[in-house]
């Protein structure tokens, strides 16, 4: 018998190795990628609300409204002034609303652990209440968008809206992508409706803010209900593909399916051996 390996043979054990390999790239980016739906503790402080509920603020008392006054002066007016005014280590909040305040408190992205500290989102610093007396506070520095209100949205007419206006830069299953001068847009998975509404009308970061002329209210409310139906198959668990986009799915075909086809087919298609390769 020959010593050597016919070339099919050796042609089905290199697509053999491909398909392995390529499976573990698969895995680890599907891994990698994948959003199980986060651990709710005890202390959550970021509730997600549903798209038919109006929001509104904690009721707070004049007690509460001072404390926001005290951890104001305590923790913020290092960089905005002591009348939010301000600093050369930061902007002025006299004007920009609960809105703002609300939106910065709630994802994170304030206070800084330094002035010159990257602005991202994260775990908020304080709880709920804090933040209410807090948002409360910044919104007596002078008039400013105020918390925008959601009523129930429709789904379908969210989608489209958000396909025109906000899946260049999140995609259209609010994966988030790199945008220009190599700043991210966030995935919304995680994002509460509250903030996703905020963000339409504040323009954060290099997003542009998006007025009452270009998305009425019942627009904001239906973006906001079709953000938050996305990946709720990931919520459930597992590392599926779906909401990846092609590229992560087609990798999948090209290194999984296709080798295991033309392997199978070599199988099947292999000639009995002749009597001079027998010999």
């Amino acid at each position: 018998m020959s010593a050597h390996r016919p070339l099919s043979q050796r042609f089905a054990v290199l697509l053999a190795a491909a398909a392995v390999i390529g499976l573990a790239c698969v895995l680890m980016l599907s891994v990698g990628s994948g959003r199980a739906a986060p651990a709710v503790a005890d202390d959550d402080t970021t509730p997600t609300l549903t798209p038919s509920l109006t929001p509104s603020m904690s009721p707070t008392s004049a007690a509460s409204g001072a404390s926001g006054r005290q951890v104001f002066l305590r923790d913020c007016a290092w960089c905005h002034g002591t009348d939010g005014s301000g600093t050369h280590n930061g902007p002025s909040l006299v004007g920009v609303g609960e809105a703002a305040a609300d939106f910065y408190l709630r994802t994170g992205r304030m206070p800084l652990a330094a002035p010159d500290a990257d602005v991202k989102g994260g775990k908020p610093a304080y709880p709920p209440s804090t933040i209410d007396a807090l948002v409360q506070y910044i919104g007596t520095l002078g008039a400013g968008p105020a918390i925008p209100a959601l009523s129930h949205g429709d789904p379908a007419l969210g989608r489209t809206l958000f396909l025109q206006n906000c899946a260049a830069c999140h995609s259209s299953s609010g994966t988030g992508t790199i945008v220009t001068g190599g700043q991210q847009a966030p995935d919304l998975w995680a994002t509460a409706d509250q903030q996703v509404a905020e963000a339409i009308r504040l323009g954060p970061g290099p997003m542009p803010p998006f007025g009452s002329g270009q998305l009425s209210d019942q627009d904001v409310s239906n973006i906001v209900s079709y953000v938050h139906q996305l990946g709720e198959p990931q919520r459930i668990g597992g590392a599926g593909l779906d909401q990846y986009g092609p590229i992560i799915e087609g990798a999948a075909a090209l290194f999984l399916l296709l080798p295991v086809v033309v392997l199978f087919s070599r199988v099947l298609g292999r000639r009995a051996p002749s009597k001079k390769e027998e010999q």
